[in-house]
């Protein structure tokens, strides 16, 4: 009996070691991963705030690089109209004229041409010319149209004069008995902003006002009393209520005349009450 009860204690002191080695291997076991976890995440969290922190500098990069971004395509659209508006402002364009009529001293030629073309009541004396050629375009044959000549005036107030007295012609100029026309040269990107306008400007014209273009493309409209207003854009003048308009002007007008004769009747009460 005893015998027995002795080896039952042994075995559970067995048991009891076995179990205690197996738990401490499962502990030490876990204690490493534990550790390990613990290294992982302390190292993602380095690796999470170093993106935050080149993030962060990368936002404020862009941010500085987004102003200056504008403020180079602010400068560029700037200088962009600026070099339309050289490039075309002093230049005509005449049509008409046969090819090599002009000869070898072209200025000359064509700064006689209009002194003739428009008489010296208008240009007194012979126009100085900066330049003047032929539209840049292969020589067309002897049966085709001829090309267009291009001349661009010195001065600013003589190509106005020119092309102001061409537009009282419209278009019937002669030069040695032959028509010739003669227009405004303008760049491809002034043309195509004034080109912009032309739907706008025809929806005006059936309302009765005057629209016009001053250089390079700002509409111009001269309403009905005479006064003109400008647009920036073809959306502008769109967006403009022109009946809101002249309904406000129609009862300023009212009220305008009404004080008019209140003070009239107020005068004539004082006056001979």
């Amino acid at each position: 009996m005893r015998s027995c009860a002795a080896n039952i204690a042994s075995l559970l002191v067995e048991h009891r070691a076995a179990i205690s080695a197996d738990f401490k291997a499962a502990f030490t076991s876990l204690e490493e991963k534990l550790v390990q976890t613990e290294t992982t995440v302390a190292d993602h969290g380095r690796c999470i705030t170093s993106v935050e922190t080149s993030a962060t500098a990368l936002q404020e990069r862009m941010y500085i690089l987004e102003k200056q971004c504008a403020a180079l395509a602010d400068s560029n659209t700037k200088l962009a109209a600026k070099a339309a508006d050289l490039e075309g402002r002093n230049n005509i364009r005449i049509i008409g004229l046969p090819e090599s009529i002009e000869g070898t001293q072209r200025t000359a030629f064509f700064s006689d041409l209009l002194v003739e073309v428009f008489g010296r009541q208008t240009l007194h004396s012979p126009p100085e010319l900066d330049r003047a050629h032929r539209a840049l375009t292969a020589r067309p044959p002897h049966t085709a149209k001829p090309r267009a000549v291009i001349i661009r005036f010195h001065r600013y107030q003589t190509r106005e004069l020119v092309v102001r007295e061409a537009h009282k012609w419209h278009g019937n100029l002669q030069y040695q008995g032959k028509p010739i026309r003669i227009f405004e040269d303008y760049t491809p990107e002034v043309l195509e902003q004034r080109t912009k306008n032309c739907e706008v400007m025809s929806s005006l014209y059936n309302l009765g006002l005057k629209p016009s273009l001053l250089f390079p493309a700002r509409l111009m409209i001269t309403l009905k009393d005479g006064s003109r207003k400008g647009f920036s854009s073809p959306a502008d003048a769109s967006e403009f209520n022109f009946d809101f308009f002249y309904h406000s002007l129609y009862l300023f007008c009212q009220a305008a005349r009404a004080v008019l004769l209140i003070r009239g009747t107020t005068h004539q009460m004082l006056c001979y009450g």
